[in-house]
């Protein structure tokens, strides 16, 4: 069911894969609520999902850019203006990657080059794309955007490893942002704190099946669906939450406000 929340609203959505990609079930429902957007990701990303079809589903146009490239954000945000036809009111950046991971380099055993690589694409993108677009005045008053973490930012898990560094930057960046872009031009900024989610990604992380259903028993909702969190990126980039920036928002069915649930007690009790 669709409720008009972004009638008339245009906006960029970075990140999007295949199917599983909260950026991708993000982008479907923004088109349903009456958004016209740009999606973009990096070349090599391109080549690897299925962007064009998703293109095809919500009639946007695709603008490659690699995010840590600053040349190449200018030229998303400038013909991102062009095509949609004015300022810009979301963006979306769904963006990570850590090629420690990627190896299985412990965290006492990083390549230092990768550990750059990962802030730089996970963290210090989302500082780009706020920059590119201040400079080049891509943004209506009252623009959101919207940034994915997660809660290894605040607490250690096993095999997050560089990228909880990465996390953490990034909220940093949207406390620091969303202040400069507030008082210029009342843009909020946020980001979102997801439950484990089987992306593309996100399933690429050692032990995340052990990761995933250790979040479900704690939730007391259970865990947050990536179709879930797109509704709720949606509310965000929506006139109905205008006063709501340089927040970390969880969105995991309770898991960050859970001691210990019932179910877990059971299961240590086993």
């Amino acid at each position: 069911m669709s409720y008009g929340l972004l009638k008339g609203k245009k906006g960029i959505i970075s990140g999007a894969l295949d199917e599983n990609s909260i950026a991708w079930k993000t982008a479907l429902k923004a088109h349903e609520e009456g958004a016209s957007i740009v999606l973009t990701n990096a070349p090599i990303a391109m080549r690897m999902g299925k962007i064009n079809e998703l293109a095809e589903k919500v009639n946007a146009e695709i603008i490659p850019a690699d995010a840590t490239s600053v040349e190449d954000l200018e030229s998303l945000f400038s013909k991102s203006t062009e095509v949609l036809g004015g300022q810009l009111d979301f963006v979306l950046h769904s963006i990570g990657m850590s090629p420690n991971i990627r190896k299985g380099k412990e965290y006492g055993d990083l390549n230092y080059d990768w550990y750059m690589k990962s802030l730089d694409i996970s963290a210090l993108s989302f500082h780009k794309f706020m920059q590119v677009a201040e400079k080049l005045d891509s943004l209506n008053e009252w623009a959101s955007i919207v940034g994915l973490s997660y809660i290894a930012a605040q607490r250690t898990y096993p095999f997050y490893t560089d990228m909880a560094d990465a996390k953490a930057v990034l909220e940093s960046i949207a406390r620091g942002f969303g202040y400069r872009l507030g008082k210029a031009k009342n843009v909020r900024v946020n980001t979102i704190s997801q439950s484990p989610t089987p992306t593309t990604a996100g399933s690429g992380i050692g032990g995340f099946d052990s990761f995933f259903d250790f979040a479900e028993k704690m939730s007391p909702l259970g865990n947050a669906t990536g179709e879930d969190c797109a509704n709720y990126i949606i509310s965000l980039f929506s006139d109905f939450t205008k006063m709501v920036t340089m927040q970390n928002l969880y969105h995991d069915g309770g898991y960050s406000s859970t001691g210990i649930s019932e179910e877990i007690i059971e299961m240590m009790g086993k």
